[in-house]
Order: C-alpha cells, then sequence, then structure tokens
C-alpha cells in the first residue's frame, strides 16, 4: 500500500483577533471587562425590550435585524402554540421519555431528543428543502401537482408518503389537526404567498389521503415571515422543544415499566 504523501502547506491566513457580532452588543464593566452592564440586540436595549417587547418579538428580531410588525408578530406566536409539542406519538417526544425513565441527568434530556429531532422524518432536517420547495414551486397550479403524483408508486413497504418535503401522509392517512392549524394560520393578516399556495396544495392532496405535515407548515410560515431556510432547522427546534421536555420531564420519576418494551414475537429479522 502506497504511503499518501500530501503536501503540507502553510495556512498562512490572517485571523481576527476577536469574533465581531452584529446581533449583541455589549457595555462592559468599568471593574470587570469579562461583566457586562448592559446589552443590546440590533440596537435595542435589552431592559427596554424585556418592558415592553414578547418574545416572539424578541425572538424575531435575533434572527431579522429587527422587530416585527403586529401582523408578523400574531403568525409566528400562533405558530409557535401550534407547534409546541409534537406530542408522545413523535419519536424526538419518545426519545425524552425513554431517557427519562432510563434516568438520564435531566440536563441531557432536551439535547438527545433533539437530536432525533434534526432529522428528516417530521424533523428539522427537512424545513430547509421544504422552505425551497415553497420558493421554488410558488407559481405551479397546485392542482397539477397533485394530479400529476397520483399515478407515481407508493412506497412498497406500505409506509407514509412524502411527495413533496413538507406535504404527505401521516400514519398512513391526512395529518388532521396540522391541516387544521394551517386553515386557521392563513386567514390571520400576516400570511403570505406560502401559506397560501401550501394550502390550496394541501386541499387538492386531500383526496389521496395526504395533505399539510408539520414540517411543511413550519417552513411555509418561515418563509412569510422572511427567515433564511437555513436557519428553519434551528427554528422548528426552538418551537418544538417545550412539549418534548415537558414529557421527558412528566416521566423523569416513573420507572422504567412506565414504558411498554416489545416482547419477544415483535421482533423480527428481515430476510435477504
Amino acid at each position: 500500500m502506497k504511503n499518501d504523501h500530501r503536501k503540507v502547506e502553510s495556512r498562512n491566513k490572517n485571523f481576527s483577533s476577536r469574533p465581531v457580532s452584529l446581533i449583541w452588543q455589549e457595555e462592559a464593566s468599568k471593574e470587570n471587562p469579562y461583566i457586562a452592564t448592559a446589552c443590546r440586540c440590533h440596537g435595542y436595549d435589552l431592559l427596554e425590550l424585556i418592558q415592553k417587547r414578547s418574545f416572539v418579538d424578541v425572538l424575531f428580531l435575533l434572527f431579522q435585524g429587527e422587530l416585527p410588525t403586529a401582523n408578523q408578530s400574531r403568525l409566528l406566536e400562533q405558530l409557535m402554540i401550534g407547534l409546541i409539542n409534537p406530542g408522545p406519538r413523535h419519536p424526538a417526544t419518545r426519545a425524552a421519555m425513554l431517557a427519562a425513565v432510563s434516568k438520564t441527568d435531566p440536563a441531557h434530556l432536551l439535547p438527545i431528543s433533539l437530536s432525533i429531532l434534526g432529522g428528516s422524518h417530521l424533523g428539522a432536517g427537512e424545513i430547509e428543502e421544504a422552505m425551497l420547495f415553497l420558493q421554488n414551486n410558488g407559481e405551479s397550479a397546485p392542482d397539477n401537482m397533485a394530479r400529476a403524483i397520483r399515478n407515481q408508486d407508493k412506497p412498497a413497504d406500505g409506509g407514509d408518503w412524502h411527495p413533496f418535503p413538507g406535504f404527505g401522509s401521516r400514519f398512513g392517512s391526512i395529518d388532521i389537526l396540522s391541516n387544521r392549524i394551517a386553515t386557521q394560520l392563513v386567514t390571520l393578516p400576516g400570511a403570505g404567498k406560502a401559506l397560501v399556495w401550501g394550502n390550496a396544495l394541501a386541499t387538492a392532496l386531500n383526496a389521496q389521503e395526504m395533505g399539510w405535515l408539520p414540517t411543511g407548515l413550519a417552513a411555509a410560515a418561515f418563509f412569510d415571515l422572511g427567515f433564511h431556510p437555513k436557519a428553519g432547522a434551528g427554528l422548528y427546534q426552538i418551537l418544538c422543544a417545550p412539549g418534548i421536555l415537558a414529557h421527558g420531564f412528566e416521566f423523569i420519576s416513573k420507572p422504567m415499566t412506565a414504558m411498554p418494551f416489545p416482547k419477544d414475537e415483535e421482533y423480527f429479522i428481515e430476510e435477504d
């Protein structure tokens, strides 16, 4: 085997002496430069934000660099409530519950479950793709798109089918709650093109037992609110985290028997 003698190059780069943030400004204490006496978020004094604005407004400010309008704030707040808990059927929530009864350190419950929520199945890993899908297909006719997939082959294993990022079936049927939340959000003054177009696509897919998924709903609202697609995954995790954590703490004092354990006959090995 040949040794791989790669040429060693000098970095020869000028690194910054310190990181510079346009998001956050801190005024250092005269007695201790590592202690802040005041903070500003995109120019807004933190104490003033505490007094006059909501958590939703400041979250928007952190990512967008400006405070939201009343309509934007209302849309984001209702989305946050709608997605606050993925529910105990979601793999990320189940991970928190299982970690809790296993006596995992409480500080680790949320990181464990968010790593599951970061996946592409009903998780944050699908948000950027869904936002780009909405961006690239907003001029297409939703009815035509739904009709075009009608004769396509569904998964051979009979599992859920997600023909478009953020849209499809859940447990073999329409995700009723996500579609009901979308119907409410789309009536808000802050709803934009993505929510309206996505709702039309979801309606067209209903005949095939498909529609909105939580990831598509989040992606459409994020798009209408002007968030960057690459920020979508983290925002989705923030929105779902409270419910996941609450379920974890609900089970933290329970024994392992509080969770089901598959019987031997429920295990199977697939043959080649």
